[in-house]
């Protein structure tokens, strides 16, 4: 059992814009339970009770990492990822190339 594991990790800015990696329920859950008072609001909330939901099993982990990823939008503290096979990462790489030459 993968215990509340997200398929792919959540990066977000934190404090002064350092990178944290949150991988589970219970990490999305104590980094939100951690969260200032002043700055939580509408989406912050909708987080924390999807964590509270997927730690006793009533929502799956992949539900409570979207409501992650719609805080960390929704406060502009989101590291997107992008796939190295992307077409656009191809497309960057193949002018690069071709540039270089």
């Amino acid at each position: 059992m993968r215990h509340g594991r997200f398929d792919d990790p959540v990066t977000i800015l934190v404090g002064m814009g350092f990178p944290v990696t949150i991988e589970t329920v219970m990490e999305a859950y104590a980094l939100l339970q951690d969260w200032p008072a002043p700055h939580r609001g509408g989406a912050h909330i909708a987080a924390l009770n999807a964590c509270k939901a997927g730690i006793v099993g009533e929502v799956d982990p992949e539900t409570v990492r979207a409501t992650l990823v719609a805080f960390a939008r929704r406060n502009d503290i989101l590291v997107e990822t992008t796939s190295p096979c992307s077409n656009e990462a191809g497309a960057e790489l193949t002018q690069i190339s071709v540039m270089s030459h």
